[in-house]
């Protein structure tokens, strides 16, 4: 089998992590992975927030959850989370901001490291909390969010098998 198609294969989504956190070299090998994502135009116009203080992390989650009218944990206990964050002027923004978290899933995965995306990212940060939080990271200017990737090692059970894709996707015109 073809080994591409085999690692996308493979890669899941974890719902549940260990307390372990990621290792540092491992993270920051998906930070370059993110940064090489193709972007409209080489625009290059997204920007990655690497979280792994405990307690910006769990801000993070419990503003989330807010939105979606939520207590439970959208991050399912992961460690590190790496905010998306997209230029709004660009008029690919979003689409560069989703090809640098999927680049950062894949690097995850060839990693040894569980991922998921989640998504809530754009109404975090168009609130005061979320502008709080970017004025204390010192990400200065207008951002839109994209996602989060959260990162971490699944727990047992955390990831789960995938379904099989679906019949009739695919036109080819020759």
């Amino acid at each position: 089998m073809n080994q591409v198609i085999e690692a996308l294969e493979q890669r899941r989504s974890c719902r549940s992590y260990t307390d372990q956190p990621v290792d540092p070299k491992k993270l920051e090998q998906i930070v370059e992975a993110g940064l090489w994502a193709a972007s409209g135009m080489g625009r290059q116009g997204t920007r990655l927030v690497v979280v792994t203080n405990p307690d910006d992390v769990a801000a993070l989650s419990r503003m989330n959850a807010q939105i979606m009218g939520s207590t439970n944990d959208p991050f399912y206990g992961a460690r590190a989370v790496i905010v998306v964050l997209t230029n709004p002027e660009n008029p690919t923004c979003v689409e560069d901001g989703a090809l640098v978290m999927g680049n950062l899933m894949n690097a995850a995965h060839a990693l040894g490291v569980a991922s998921c995306w989640i998504h809530r990212a754009k109404e975090e940060f168009e609130s005061d909390e979320g502008k709080a939080l970017l004025a204390k990271w010192s990400v200065e200017g207008t951002w839109r969010g994209v996602g989060h990737c959260i990162l971490g090692y699944a727990a047992e059970g955390g990831e789960q098998a995938g379904a099989e894709r679906k019949p009739g996707r695919v036109t080819y015109v020759k």
